[in-house]
């Protein structure tokens, strides 16, 4: 008799809208908490390794007070984040505990994830909470986060979080099915229920799919649909495997875990180090750009080139970056070719521009291309 075939532990990183936790008055529901808290606490016990980013602070907040029609809006989101963080985390709490689990409360800026020092203490953090089975649960830290501080929304800290933690999968639960093939308000449209990075437009209408989706924002979240499919195709380019989903439907989380096709599914292409994955997340805490010329793009561009960016290829830079700094890389034309990490400063790449012989400005081990 064979022995059975073990589990193999998954990571996942769930992100948990909103809409999902709140209800049409934008009051926390409860009902929906405990569903997903039973959900996630039924698969931690299998082995799985689960990370929550979880919005609904501002909900909870405004259960606990009412602050002025002429209120300034920055200071509204603060006030009720700061003390709508404290109900959020107490409710997890509570719900967590009635599975016998902890959880533990972590508070994110996009600052957080621009140092690599920096973000590999936060990796680390996230390990050794999973290595105790306990729950992190991640939040965007609305009282400092203002203006250039602050995510598009939770659903880039979660692919983030994704990248950092070398994922197996990454789930964006919202309150609607998927990806419609037309506006969901259609009758006639259908939940896309598989995209395919990287094949052929008849299998994957990637670039169709891309001018559907609307730019409509949630009721009270700051996220759409279009920062999903954004984050979704960048995260299964580089090996991770994304679902966007109806997190309000009860046993959502450990179905999609089963396999079964539910929402829409971002098919993976292929793995990559943690590294590239770090930097193909980071573009938007890029510190400046470089502008190279015809032939470094198309260059860069080749399939299978495995090319560095040299400094005889570079045009101009714009702003000032440090050696480790994340750094965008742009044609003439202003095409965005990638994303790296610049292996020395701006100062002795503005004193190399167009010489050759010199080592690489992004190093291809340190290269993304978008």
């Amino acid at each position: 008799m064979t022995e059975a075939k073990k589990h193999k532990p998954e990571t996942v990183v769930i992100k948990i809208g909103t809409n999902v936790i709140t209800g049409s008055n934008g009051l926390l529901d409860l009902e929906v908490m405990e569903a997903l808290t039973a959900d996630i606490a039924a698969e931690r016990k299998k082995g799985n390794r689960l990370i929550m980013v979880s919005s609904g602070a501002m909900g909870a907040g405004r259960s606990l007070l009412t602050l002025p029609e002429k209120s300034n809006p920055v200071s509204v989101r603060q006030i009720l984040a700061s003390i709508g963080q404290v109900k959020l985390i107490h409710h997890y709490s509570d719900l967590f505990e009635k599975h016998h689990l902890l959880c533990a409360q972590v508070l994110a800026t996009k600052e957080d994830f621009r140092d690599r020092r920096h973000y590999l203490n936060m990796k680390h953090c996230f390990e050794a909470l999973l290595e105790q089975g306990i729950i992190p649960i991640v939040n965007e830290n609305d009282v400092v986060s203002v203006t250039e501080l602050m995510f598009t929304d939770n659903d880039e800290l979660a692919g983030l979080i994704a990248a950092m933690m070398n994922a197996d999968s990454l789930m964006l639960l919202t309150s609607v099915e998927g990806i419609y093939s037309g506006s969901p308000n259609d009758p006639n449209s259908k939940v896309i229920s598989k995209v395919e990075i990287g094949t052929s437009s008849k299998r994957s209408p990637i670039g169709e799919l891309s001018t559907m989706i609307t730019s409509e924002k949630s009721q009270f979240g700051r996220g759409g649909m279009q920062t999903k499919f954004s984050i979704a195709s960048k995260l299964a380019k580089v090996g991770i495997r994304v679902y966007i989903a109806n997190g309000k439907k009860r046993g959502m989380i450990s179905d999609l875990l089963k396999g079964k096709e539910l929402g829409t599914t971002f098919i993976p292409v292929k793995k990559t180090s943690g590294v590239k994955k770090w930097v193909a997340t980071s573009e938007s805490g890029a510190k400046a750009k470089v502008i190279i010329n015809r032939g470094a793009s198309e260059q860069l561009k080749r399939e299978n080139a495995a090319s560095s960016l040299l400094p005889i290829g570079v045009i101009r830079i714009e702003g000032t970056f440090q050696k480790g700094d994340i750094i965008k890389i742009e044609s003439e034309s202003g095409e965005g070719i990638g994303v790296g990490v610049a292996q020395y400063g701006s100062d002795i790449a503005a004193s190399r521009l167009g010489k050759r012989g010199e080592k690489p400005l992004v190093h291809y081990n340190y290269l993304y291309l978008t």
